[in-house]
């Protein structure tokens, strides 16, 4: 059977990324192909890949013979090199899985080769109408559900091994491969540090500023039960002695303190997805905050501009599009003509004339023919041509 590739272009990665920063757990094309399997009028004969952005990858299975059950098996980075998922996903991993619709979901295993995780999902026990939409989002979005588990496995089970010479080690995670965080547990609390990088210089201004109005407002008493915020534009303690690659940053570093309160119950499932996609978050406010900042010059150029062409468009019968962009002048409206401009007219066209016919005078041909006339001279000599 054929396989089918499906590779998801730049602009959709970025769409995604966005969708990420606001939160979306859901995979959008895993989502799309499984509505696509259910929402069929025929059964589909489907094997089919996705790869999506950080390495993921979905494999998708199903059988015209038998459209009951749809194989999903799922691919997945690991957060961290020192913890391994050869033996397959953790236990904390497989119940979160078996609690998401378990008579909908059935966890295979063995996984199938080359995944750590392959669900057989029975769709006649999809109830139809808006509630099939909710249940197929539930289920796309396994793979945020897998990275969050890792988190909080790796957040929870801190050894002996965990410490050296009284400090606490941090713990390396990789979403991203150009962008790594830092997860460092003590007794107390647990801090994220965040290194900032950003390719142009007004995003590092922009972030920067956004920054430190996040410490302000975070230091509030109207916020004093959120985790607490610091950036410093250089590393802070807990990361000395990490590699040189990992602290060379342009935005500085940003961290935050987790206390007890805030991994309680359900607040430990949103911590660990805000901390994986903070960075996201921070790249999406930036972007957005360029944007607005280049509409805002924008217009406020077009209103400069129209002031400046106030007086020279009315003069030269142009008006400026109140619409459109007062950069370009537009002939809109042309008053009527008068006396002064039908004046106007009739000079510029005698000029045109003169310009272009030639100059007659009266009786300029006689008194050319009779004292302008070259004369005839002839010469005494002779001479004769030579073969």
């Amino acid at each position: 059977m054929s396989q089918n590739f499906h590779f998801l272009t730049e602009r959709e990665r970025e769409r995604e990324r966005e969708r990420m920063a606001c939160f979306d757990r859901a995979s959008p094309a895993l989502k799309e192909t499984l509505l696509k399997i259910y929402r069929a009028e025929k059964p589909i004969e489907m094997d089919q890949r996705l790869f999506e952005f950080g390495a993921v990858e979905y494999h998708i299975k199903s059988s015209a013979s038998d459209p009951q059950y749809v194989y999903l098996s799922i691919s997945t980075p690991l957060l961290s090199q020192e913890v391994s998922l050869a033996r397959g996903i953790s236990q904390g991993t497989a119940q979160t899985i078996k609690g998401i619709h378990s008579d909908m979901v059935e966890l295979i295993e063995p996984a199938a080769e080359g995944y750590q995780l392959t669900l057989r999902l029975d769709f006649y026990k999809i109830p139809q109408g808006k509630e099939s939409s909710k249940i197929i989002t539930e289920i796309a979005s396994i793979q945020a559900a897998i990275l969050s588990c890792q988190l909080k496995d790796m957040l929870t089970n801190v050894t002996s091994q965990d410490t050296s010479q009284g400090m606490y080690k941090p713990i390396k995670l990789v979403y991203h491969p150009r962008e790594p965080f830092f997860v460092v547990r003590q007794p107390e609390k647990t801090t994220a540090v965040f290194p900032m990088r950003f390719q142009e210089k007004t995003d590092v201004i922009i972030a920067t500023a956004f920054f430190q109005e996040l410490m302000d407002v975070g230091s509030s008493e109207a916020w004093v039960k959120v985790p607490l915020c610091a950036w410093s534009p250089i590393p802070p303690p807990e990361l000395r002695g990490e590699q040189m690659e990992d602290l060379s940053t342009n935005g500085g570093f940003i961290s935050f303190d987790i206390l007890p309160r805030h991994v309680k119950g359900k607040r430990l499932d949103k911590t660990v997805w805000n901390l994986l996609n903070f960075y996201a978050f921070v790249k999406y406010h930036v972007k957005c905050t360029r944007g607005f900042i280049q509409r805002r010059m924008r217009k406020r150029l077009d209103n400069l501009v129209k002031v400046l062409h106030v007086a020279s468009s009315e003069e030269d019968g142009y008006a400026i599009d109140p619409q459109g962009c007062g950069c370009i002048k537009s002939i809109i409206s042309v008053p009527k003509p008068n006396n002064t401009v039908r004046r106007r007219c009739r000079n510029f066209t005698r000029k045109i004339k003169r310009m272009r016919c030639p100059i007659k005078i009266q009786g300029f041909r006689r008194f050319r023919r009779r004292w302008l006339t070259v004369p005839k001279f002839s010469s005494p000599f002779k001479y004769t041509k030579l073969d």
